[in-house]
């Protein structure tokens, strides 16, 4: 059985740093080892990120919803040595959003061919609140 989390690792995860990646190199005009120290990834990372060539596999450039979220990431890793809850807090919501949308389904299924798609409504569903369990 396979779980949303699973599949966000391979898909949500390296979009949201591509994302980030060209956004401190665009926005921010910072270099690209810079960005990639910023993020603890390597340089060689970011320049795939930055060339559309590792990290695209959901588009989520044009998710209005994500804004928020990418910006304060964003802004924590700018600023200094971000708090590691505060910025954890906000990549979970980015994925929380990004899962929302939908737009993971086809990973899902193609990892485990059993989920049936159109009768999952699990991530657009789940209330995503900070409730502690």
């Amino acid at each position: 059985m396979i779980i949303p989390c699973e599949v966000a690792v391979k898909s949500v995860v390296p979009a949201v740093k591509a994302l980030m990646a060209k956004q401190l190199v665009e926005k921010h005009g910072l270099k690209q080892d810079e960005v990639a120290e910023l993020l603890g990834i390597s340089q060689s990372a970011v320049s795939k990120y930055t060339r559309k060539v590792r990290g695209y596999v959901i588009k989520i450039d044009e998710v209005q919803e994500l804004e928020p979220s990418i910006q304060k990431m964003i802004n924590l890793v700018v600023n200094g040595s971000p708090e590691r809850t505060e910025f954890l807090k906000a990549f979970c919501q980015t994925c929380m959003v990004i899962r929302k949308t939908n737009l993971m389904c086809q990973f899902c299924q193609q990892a485990d061919p059993n989920i049936k798609t159109e009768k999952c409504n699990f991530c657009k569903s789940i209330n995503f609140s900070e409730k502690r369990i």
